[in-house]
């Protein structure tokens, strides 16, 4: 068949798509992550920065190892406890919006009212928020950051050379919270490092400094 020249082979061609846009339906949706990876980053980050500020707190007016390894293990109990519950009640209020708006939905359909396939596909179970699940992985989460400081601490008896390694262990378990969620988020690492990191030191940095002018004032 003879080409008509009103329309050049280069229009007739089907437009190629840039293989640095192209879609990949497998490729999984970074946002997805969201979530998890909020409440994973901020318990860990959480349970790292509270117990450790609490151990240098104690640590600013006792000296004794043992006060400060039981101060830090009471810190990780009761934030972890603290966490866990939290976390479960929130989802459970979450999760029961959730059932009531899909019951709505159910009754609305019985009286042949129209309902939105996207709410409809909501309902499945398996994309329901699991309240336990929440709450165990909470507090494992501050756990895991808990642990660091106490860890750094336990085997040092100088006082000295306990609160350098306290503030060291904190400070290099924070970077690799901030890398960590960085990566797995798809975000800048220095600047989620840089953030991390200056306000876990700031809030270590504020409870020891406080601590220390009470205990000198003899409160």
């Amino acid at each position: 068949m003879a080409q008509n020249p009103k329309f050049p082979a280069a229009l007739d061609a089907a437009p190629q798509i840039p293989s640095d846009i192209e879609t990949n339906h497998d490729e999984f949706d970074y946002s997805k992550r969201s979530q998890w990876l909020r409440a994973a980053v901020l318990g860990a980050n959480d349970g790292l920065v509270s117990t450790a500020s609490l151990m240098m707190g104690v640590g600013a007016v006792r000296k004794d190892i043992k006060v400060m390894i039981l101060t830090g293990f009471a810190g990780l109990v009761a934030g972890a406890c603290s966490m866990a519950i939290g976390e479960f009640v929130s989802v459970y209020s979450q999760l029961d919006i959730e059932l009531a708006q899909i019951n709505r939905d159910k009754k609305r359909a019985a009286a042949g009212v129209s309902v939105d396939p996207a709410a409809a596909a909501a309902g499945d179970k398996e994309t329901l928020p699991n309240p336990m699940q929440a709450a165990v992985a909470s507090a494992l989460a501050f756990a895991m950051g808990a642990i660091v400081p106490l860890l750094a601490a336990s085997f040092i008896r100088e006082y000295r050379v306990r609160i350098a390694a306290v503030a060291a262990a904190a400070g290099v378990a924070l970077a690799v919270f901030g890398w960590l969620g960085a990566v797995l988020g798809r975000a800048p690492v220095a600047k989620s490092c840089a953030r991390v990191l200056i306000g876990g030191w700031t809030a270590m940095a504020i409870t020891f400094g406080l601590t220390k002018l009470i205990g000198s004032k003899g409160l």
